[in-house]
């Protein structure tokens, strides 16, 4: 599209408007380049994004990304074999920890269904090792000493230093206080110095470093600390040499997934100007319209974007329709309804929200043409006629019926009977052509052409006679008036003499009753359709409320329910603890078998079912908020570093990536780094169903990398079912770990008097990690 009706429409200031609303430079950068677009398929899509996010809002009221900076140029110079510096790894740094954060949203995004915006999501990757090794870079630019085992052993060998110079320094301070200007240590050229009094110089043996300004006092630096300092500036240089070996490493492990990177940072910019473009929407109470096929434009209670107090219009462009004049007297309004149709069209296009209520349509235009404004070129010198002249023929030469064409009084700045009649003739070339237009002019002769013509239509701005002046109402479908004669009446002027100049006038009464009649009964059409659409508006305002509160009801009944169950849950296991308990009375003193005690006790189990506490969203939730998984940000106990989950291990443990070392980890080695809960919702609930198995005799247990509760119940389990199918002997193994599983065998067997003898397994069978089990 040309970029003069940009400039006359003044697009790069409605542009603006969302850059506030932005929290990524690549979505700034994105914004920049915004132009209107002609490919429908691609509109389409941008407003199906943004009600996507306006589902997110709804559902998650503070969501957001997080602040990041243009990374192109780090990620450009990595491809050409560069190292990056501190700042730009902590850009890249913050740029793979929310892409991590917009994977784990989607992840764990629930009541939400998505269109457009699910691929974008599901195309963002997670570095969870690169996040780890640039853990060895802190938010403030400091490189960790668990960014290498090299870089921590300099620095404890450089505090072992700064120690030692200290000391000695300290106790010169103490027993040659007398000699220095000052008691203290103090700093010359990066080594640690006395101020010697220049009288004392030659007391304290060591290196001149400086002399004050008044020539009175002297730095020294000691002998007695001189290698120390040697070693320090050695140190040091070892020091900065292996932050420069860390970075270069760091930028070798981001090297390989540049184009990943790149590609989660546009996505990341994309999502972000999204949700500034609901954000706008919600702001300035715009809307996303529909688009037509037919270049059929309708526009219900439409606003110029940058006037402060914008007056609403509704604006309809028929199918039928080719061209709508504006006529009537200047400062009415006129040339704003022209630009606001042309500013309206230009967001359409490019996939913003307009500000016009819901269910406003647009069409799609290849392109838009203007000639607005006051435009005198001097540089030619042309005169404003000929200034106009020429940009109008330009832009009919390049209009077709694909475009829209806006002519801010046409045939204005020269003879207006000549004027009228080339304004005539350019409007039945443009509606013989079928172009789109709309024009804005005060000849009178332009209203007979509307009437007369078809496919043409009037239309005006509202004028207040009471006040005498414009509303900036549009009244379509009505010509505009002159209010000149009534003006003068009403500011005083004499009636002999407004009746003289009416009658020296060809003005036509008859019409202008017609054109008040008609304006008047525009002006009672707008009023009942002001009050339909404010009753539509408390409408929608109830619905909204009772959708609220029937959400608020069935959370509030999922809440009492799920209470409930647990309560239920809880009297079940007290009934079978105590059922528990009196069959083993009953055993003690009676001669009762031990398997028909264990049936009695599957009977009461069956008489009593277990509460399903799977649909128990709360107990789930705070499960899964406990759970650790891939990619989460931990603190290592032992170190009080950071770090992140890469992996799993098939023994419970977990790989984590601490700086450039990668550590495996138990659980209980390691603490989560609670993240911002907008963007870590509780992940979509999904129905589990268990499969029943029909139960069948085993003689081996395996209770390797089970929690200590689960494995005594199964525990307990297995044991009834080997009595009841009459075992002799079973095999347990529980592995060596920790010991705690082992220990909580031994100690269920030794309780359970239906075991004859227990023992560990032969070596070749598993040792101490499987226990042999005899029955009586």
């Amino acid at each position: 599209m040309n970029t003069k009706i940009l400039t006359a429409l003044e697009f790069d200031k409605v542009k603006k408007q969302f850059a506030g609303l932005l929290q990524t430079e690549q979505g700034q950068i994105e914004l920049d380049s915004l132009l209107p677009m002609a490919d429908k398929a691609k509109i389409e899509r941008s407003f199906e994004e943004v009600a996507d996010i306006e589902q997110i809002y709804q559902e998650y009221g503070s969501f957001g990304l997080g602040h990041s900076q243009d990374i192109s140029e780090s990620l450009r110079r990595l491809e050409l074999g560069a190292d990056l510096n501190i700042q730009e790894l902590l850009a890249l740094k913050q740029v793979l920890q929310l892409s991590a954060e917009m994977k784990d949203f989607y992840d764990n995004l629930e009541n939400v269904s998505l269109t457009a915006l699910d691929r974008l999501f599901e195309k963002i990757e997670s570095f969870p090792d690169l996040q780890g090794s640039l853990q060895a870079i802190n938010d403030s630019g400091f490189i960790e000493d668990f960014a290498s085992p090299e870089l921590r052993q300099i620095r404890h060998k450089i505090q072992q230093n700064e120690q030692q110079i200290r000391q000695i320094l300290q106790e010169m301070l103490k027993k040659q206080g007398d000699l220095l200007a000052e008691n203290l240590i103090a700093s010359r050229n990066g080594r640690s110095v006395l101020p010697v009094k220049n009288t004392y110089r030659h007391r304290i043996a060591g290196v001149v470093h400086d002399i004050s300004t008044s020539g009175s006092t002297v730095y020294i630096e000691p002998r007695a600390v001189v290698n120390l300092n040697e070693d320090m500036t050695q140190a040091r240089a070892d020091e900065r040499h292996e932050m420069t070996r860390i970075l270069q490493a760091l930028s070798d492990r981001l090297r390989p997934v540049v184009a990943a990177i790149r590609n989660n940072a546009w996505l990341l910019g994309h999502l972000d100007f999204v949700r500034a473009k609901y954000l706008y929407m919600r702001e300035y109470q715009a809307s996303v319209p529909s688009l037509t096929a037919d270049k059929t434009i309708e526009l219900l209670g439409v606003r110029h974007p940058l006037l402060p107090h914008p007056v609403a219009n509704d604006l309809h462009f028929d199918t039928d329709t080719t061209a709508i004049l504006i006529t009537g007297p200047n400062t009415g309004g006129k040339t704003i309804m022209l630009k606001t149709l042309g500013i309206t069209q230009l967001m359409a296009q490019s996939g913003l929200p307009i500000l016009a209520d819901q269910g406003s349509k647009t069409a799609i235009f290849k392109e838009i043409f203007a000639d607005i404004g006051d435009e005198q070129s001097i540089e030619q010198s042309l005169s404003t006629f000929s200034s106009h002249m020429t940009h109008i023929v330009d832009i009919l030469q390049a209009a077709d019926k694909d475009s829209l064409v806006l002519f801010d009084e046409l045939g204005a700045g020269t003879d207006p009977q000549e004027g009228a009649a080339l304004a005539m003739s350019i409007l039945e070339h443009l509606r013989l052509s079928n172009i789109k237009t709309m024009v804005t002019t005060h000849y009178p002769e332009l209203k007979a052409y509307g009437i007369e013509s078809d496919y043409v239509e009037n239309a005006s701005m509202e004028f207040d006679m009471v006040t005498l002046s414009p509303t900036y109402h549009f009244m379509q479908g009505v010509p505009g008036r002159s209010n000149a004669f009534e003006i003068a009446r009403r500011l005083g002027l004499s009636e002999i003499i407004v009746s003289e100049a009416e009658n020296l006038t060809d003005t036509d009464s008859d019409v202008n009753r017609i054109i008040e009649r008609l304006e008047s009964q525009t002006i009672e059409s707008r009023r009942r359709l002001d009050n339909i659409r404010e009753v539509e508006q408390e409408n929608l305002k109830f619905n909204r409320a009772v959708k609220k509160l029937y959400n608020e009801f069935s959370h509030a009944r999922d809440k009492e329910l799920d209470k409930a169950r647990a309560k239920a849950q809880e009297i079940v296991d007290k009934a079978l603890a105590e059922s528990d308990s009196i069959l083993k009375s009953l055993k003690a003193k009676s001669q009762l078998k031990p398997h028909e005690v264990i049936e009695a006790k599957s009977q009461l189990k069956v008489l009593a079912p277990e509460a399903d506490l799977s649909k128990n969203r709360v107990l789930k939730k705070a499960k899964k908020k406990r759970a650790a998984r891939v990619g989460d940000d931990i603190i290592v106990s032992g170190y009080g570093q950071r770090g992140t989950l890469v992996s799993q291990l098939k023994d419970g443990r977990w790989e984590a990536q601490v700086g450039l070392i990668k550590m495996t980890l138990q659980e209980n080695e390691f603490d989560l780094i609670k993240k911002d809960s907008a963007k870590n919702p509780p992940k979509k609930q999904v129905q589990v169903v268990k499969r029943s198995s029909q139960k069948v005799p085993r003689a081996r247990l395996d209770l390797r990398g089970k929690r200590y509760e689960e494995a005594m119940q199964e525990l307990d389990e297995f044991i009834d079912q080997a009595l009841l199918n009459n075992m002799a002997q079973v095999d347990i193994i529980h592995g060596i770990g920790t010991g705690v599983i082992r220990e909580g065998v031994t100690k269920y067997l030794r309780r359970n008097k239906n075991v004859k003898e227990f023992g560990y397994a032969p070596q070749n069978a598993g040792g101490s990690g499987a226990t042999i089990v005899t029955f009586k």
